[in-house]
Protein backbone atom coordinates (compact mmCIF):
# COMPACT_ATOMS: atom_id res chain seq x y z
CA UNK A 1 0.00 0.00 0.00
CA UNK A 2 1.19 3.45 -0.99
CA UNK A 3 2.18 5.83 1.47
CA UNK A 4 -0.57 8.87 1.97
CA UNK A 5 0.04 12.30 1.12
CA UNK A 6 -2.51 15.08 1.94
CA UNK A 7 -1.34 18.65 0.29
CA UNK A 8 -3.09 21.51 1.95
CA UNK A 9 -2.64 24.62 -0.54
CA UNK A 10 -4.64 27.14 -1.50
CA UNK A 11 -2.78 27.80 -5.10
CA UNK A 12 -4.57 25.02 -7.43
CA UNK A 13 -1.87 25.10 -10.12
CA UNK A 14 0.86 24.54 -7.81
CA UNK A 15 -1.34 21.90 -6.08
CA UNK A 16 -2.32 20.11 -9.42
CA UNK A 17 1.59 19.80 -10.09
CA UNK A 18 2.31 18.52 -7.09
CA UNK A 19 -0.28 16.10 -6.73
CA UNK A 20 0.59 14.60 -10.18
CA UNK A 21 4.15 14.86 -9.79
CA UNK A 22 3.89 12.57 -6.56
CA UNK A 23 0.99 10.11 -7.69
CA UNK A 24 3.83 9.54 -10.69
CA UNK A 25 6.11 8.66 -8.31
CA UNK A 26 3.75 6.12 -6.41
CA UNK A 27 2.10 7.80 -3.69
CA UNK A 28 -1.40 8.34 -3.01
CA UNK A 29 -1.98 11.93 -2.79
CA UNK A 30 -5.63 14.09 -2.17
CA UNK A 31 -5.43 17.73 -2.18
CA UNK A 32 -7.39 20.19 0.25
CA UNK A 33 -7.96 23.79 -0.99
CA UNK A 34 -8.26 25.74 2.59
CA UNK A 35 -7.25 26.25 6.04
CA UNK A 36 -10.93 25.94 6.66
CA UNK A 37 -12.03 22.25 7.44
CA UNK A 38 -8.28 21.33 6.71
CA UNK A 39 -8.18 19.93 10.07
CA UNK A 40 -11.02 17.57 9.53
CA UNK A 41 -9.68 16.24 6.01
CA UNK A 42 -6.60 15.17 7.93
CA UNK A 43 -8.35 13.17 10.78
CA UNK A 44 -10.28 11.92 8.61
CA UNK A 45 -7.09 10.62 6.12
CA UNK A 46 -4.37 9.69 8.87
CA UNK A 47 -2.38 10.85 5.90
CA UNK A 48 1.29 9.91 6.26
CA UNK A 49 2.60 13.28 5.78
CA UNK A 50 0.79 16.29 5.21
CA UNK A 51 2.49 19.31 3.05
CA UNK A 52 1.09 22.37 4.47
CA UNK A 53 1.34 25.93 2.99
CA UNK A 54 1.71 28.78 5.32
CA UNK A 55 -0.60 30.89 3.64
CA UNK A 56 -4.29 29.77 3.55
CA UNK A 57 -7.59 30.98 3.60
CA UNK A 58 -9.56 31.07 6.12
CA UNK A 59 -6.76 29.46 9.22
CA UNK A 60 -3.01 29.88 8.63
CA UNK A 61 -0.23 26.70 8.20
CA UNK A 62 0.79 27.46 11.00
CA UNK A 63 -2.10 27.40 13.21
CA UNK A 64 -2.64 24.19 11.41
CA UNK A 65 0.27 23.04 12.54
CA UNK A 66 -0.10 24.10 16.00
CA UNK A 67 -3.57 22.74 16.82
CA UNK A 68 -2.83 19.51 15.08
CA UNK A 69 0.60 18.36 16.53
CA UNK A 70 -1.31 17.91 19.77
CA UNK A 71 -2.34 14.84 18.17
CA UNK A 72 -1.03 14.00 14.76
CA UNK A 73 1.88 11.80 15.17
CA UNK A 74 2.49 11.35 11.29
CA UNK A 75 5.06 14.06 9.62
CA UNK A 76 4.43 17.56 8.64
CA UNK A 77 6.06 19.56 6.00
CA UNK A 78 5.62 23.31 5.89
CA UNK A 79 5.62 25.19 2.65
CA UNK A 80 6.04 29.14 2.76
CA UNK A 81 6.73 31.97 -0.56
CA UNK A 82 8.34 33.82 2.47
CA UNK A 83 12.29 34.05 2.32
CA UNK A 84 12.24 35.33 5.73
CA UNK A 85 13.92 32.81 7.97
CA UNK A 86 11.47 33.51 10.53
CA UNK A 87 9.10 30.98 9.03
CA UNK A 88 11.05 28.26 9.40
CA UNK A 89 12.17 28.70 12.62
CA UNK A 90 8.45 29.20 13.66
CA UNK A 91 7.24 26.44 11.68
CA UNK A 92 10.23 24.10 13.53
CA UNK A 93 8.98 25.44 17.07
CA UNK A 94 5.31 24.57 15.98
CA UNK A 95 5.88 21.18 15.81
CA UNK A 96 6.82 20.40 11.49
CA UNK A 97 9.30 18.15 10.77
CA UNK A 98 10.82 20.05 8.15
CA UNK A 99 9.87 23.39 5.70
CA UNK A 100 10.68 24.23 2.20
CA UNK A 101 10.67 27.84 0.46
CA UNK A 102 8.62 28.35 -2.48
CA UNK A 103 9.11 28.12 -5.25
CA UNK A 104 9.57 24.41 -4.98
CA UNK A 105 11.56 22.01 -6.81
CA UNK A 106 9.93 18.82 -7.14
CA UNK A 107 12.91 16.20 -7.11
CA UNK A 108 13.84 18.84 -3.58
CA UNK A 109 10.31 17.86 -2.08
CA UNK A 110 10.44 14.41 -3.11
CA UNK A 111 13.73 13.84 -1.45
CA UNK A 112 12.64 15.75 1.70
CA UNK A 113 9.49 13.19 1.68
CA UNK A 114 11.39 10.20 1.01
CA UNK A 115 13.77 11.35 3.88
CA UNK A 116 10.75 12.02 6.40
CA UNK A 117 8.70 8.72 5.43
CA UNK A 118 12.34 6.73 5.61
CA UNK A 119 12.34 7.44 9.14
CA UNK A 120 8.46 5.94 9.35
CA UNK A 121 9.65 2.72 8.23
CA UNK A 122 13.06 1.83 10.08
CA UNK A 123 10.93 3.18 13.19
CA UNK A 124 8.44 0.32 12.60
CA UNK A 125 11.10 -2.13 11.56
CA UNK A 126 13.03 -0.89 14.87
CA UNK A 127 10.12 -2.14 17.08
CA UNK A 128 10.86 -4.84 19.66
CA UNK A 129 14.26 -4.33 19.23
CA UNK A 130 16.64 -4.99 21.99
CA UNK A 131 17.64 -1.22 21.96
CA UNK A 132 13.88 -0.11 22.17
CA UNK A 133 14.48 3.38 24.55
CA UNK A 134 10.59 2.68 25.82
CA UNK A 135 10.38 0.27 27.70
CA UNK A 136 7.04 -0.69 29.23
CA UNK A 137 8.33 -2.57 32.66
CA UNK A 138 6.64 -0.15 34.58
CA UNK A 139 9.41 1.99 35.10
CA UNK A 140 9.10 5.45 36.96
CA UNK A 141 11.69 8.22 37.11
CA UNK A 142 11.83 11.04 39.05
CA UNK A 143 13.37 14.26 39.43
CA UNK A 144 12.29 16.69 42.43
CA UNK A 145 8.61 18.05 41.02
CA UNK A 146 8.63 16.12 38.03
CA UNK A 147 7.64 12.82 37.43
CA UNK A 148 8.27 10.47 34.24
CA UNK A 149 5.75 7.24 33.97
CA UNK A 150 7.29 5.35 31.67
CA UNK A 151 4.53 2.35 31.63
CA UNK A 152 1.95 4.81 31.80
CA UNK A 153 3.65 7.36 29.39
CA UNK A 154 2.54 10.22 31.18
CA UNK A 155 4.59 12.82 32.37
CA UNK A 156 3.65 15.31 35.84
CA UNK A 157 5.21 18.39 36.66
CA UNK A 158 4.29 19.66 39.88
CA UNK A 159 1.42 17.00 40.67
CA UNK A 160 0.03 18.47 37.20
CA UNK A 161 0.16 16.24 34.01
CA UNK A 162 1.58 17.54 30.77
CA UNK A 163 -0.02 17.23 27.45
CA UNK A 164 3.29 15.76 25.21
CA UNK A 165 3.21 14.23 21.74
CA UNK A 166 4.56 10.66 21.30
CA UNK A 167 7.76 11.87 19.77
CA UNK A 168 8.12 14.38 22.23
CA UNK A 169 7.77 11.55 25.63
CA UNK A 170 10.25 9.75 23.74
CA UNK A 171 12.92 12.64 23.53
CA UNK A 172 12.11 13.34 27.05
CA UNK A 173 12.49 9.52 28.30
CA UNK A 174 16.12 9.48 26.45
CA UNK A 175 17.39 12.70 27.98
CA UNK A 176 16.16 11.24 31.02
CA UNK A 177 17.28 8.19 31.08
CA UNK A 178 20.79 9.70 30.18
CA UNK A 179 20.56 12.42 32.70
CA UNK A 180 23.99 14.01 33.62
CA UNK A 181 25.04 12.53 30.13
CA UNK A 182 25.85 14.42 26.92
CA UNK A 183 24.06 13.67 24.21
CA UNK A 184 24.80 14.80 20.64
CA UNK A 185 22.37 15.12 17.80
CA UNK A 186 23.63 12.16 16.64
CA UNK A 187 22.82 10.22 19.65
CA UNK A 188 19.46 11.70 19.81
CA UNK A 189 18.72 10.60 16.09
CA UNK A 190 19.75 7.32 15.89
CA UNK A 191 17.75 6.03 19.17
CA UNK A 192 14.74 8.55 18.41
CA UNK A 193 14.08 8.86 14.96
CA UNK A 194 16.04 5.24 14.01
CA UNK A 195 18.65 6.66 11.60
CA UNK A 196 21.82 9.13 11.68
CA UNK A 197 21.97 13.00 11.67
CA UNK A 198 22.96 14.46 8.85
CA UNK A 199 23.82 17.76 9.62
CA UNK A 200 20.99 19.65 8.62
CA UNK A 201 17.40 18.07 10.25
CA UNK A 202 16.34 21.05 12.92
CA UNK A 203 13.76 18.94 14.05
CA UNK A 204 15.28 17.68 17.50
CA UNK A 205 16.45 21.27 17.98
CA UNK A 206 12.78 22.54 17.67
CA UNK A 207 11.38 19.86 19.65
CA UNK A 208 13.87 20.66 22.43
CA UNK A 209 12.27 23.80 22.22
CA UNK A 210 8.73 22.50 23.14
CA UNK A 211 9.72 20.46 25.57
CA UNK A 212 11.81 23.44 27.81
CA UNK A 213 8.34 25.11 26.99
CA UNK A 214 6.32 22.87 27.99
CA UNK A 215 8.58 22.36 31.42
CA UNK A 216 8.80 25.49 32.43
CA UNK A 217 12.51 25.39 31.43
CA UNK A 218 13.72 28.89 30.93
CA UNK A 219 15.15 28.46 27.24
CA UNK A 220 17.86 31.50 28.31
CA UNK A 221 18.77 29.49 31.06
CA UNK A 222 17.63 26.29 31.25
CA UNK A 223 17.83 23.85 34.76
CA UNK A 224 16.68 21.10 32.97
CA UNK A 225 18.04 20.44 29.42
CA UNK A 226 21.17 22.35 28.79
CA UNK A 227 22.33 23.00 25.50
CA UNK A 228 26.31 22.37 25.53
CA UNK A 229 27.74 23.95 22.75
CA UNK A 230 29.22 21.85 20.02
CA UNK A 231 28.20 18.66 22.15
CA UNK A 232 24.57 18.63 22.43
CA UNK A 233 22.22 18.85 25.25
CA UNK A 234 22.37 17.62 28.87
CA UNK A 235 19.25 16.49 30.85
CA UNK A 236 20.50 18.02 34.25
CA UNK A 237 19.47 16.05 37.83
CA UNK A 238 19.80 17.77 40.88
CA UNK A 239 22.12 19.45 42.45
CA UNK A 240 24.05 19.34 38.81
CA UNK A 241 26.17 21.90 38.26
CA UNK A 242 27.75 22.31 34.80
Amino acid sequence: MSERILIIEDDERLANLIQVYLIRQGYNVQWHNSGDGAEEKIQQLNPDLVILDVMLPEKSGFDICRDIRTWFNNFILIMTASEDNIDEIVGLELGADDYLAKPVEPRLLLARIRALLRRKQIELDKEGAKDLIIPSNGKTIVFDNLVIDGENRKVLLQDLEIDLTTAEFDLLWLLANNAGKILSRDDIFSQVRGIDFDGSDRSIDARISRLRRKLLDDPDNPSRIKTVRGKGYLFLREGDNH
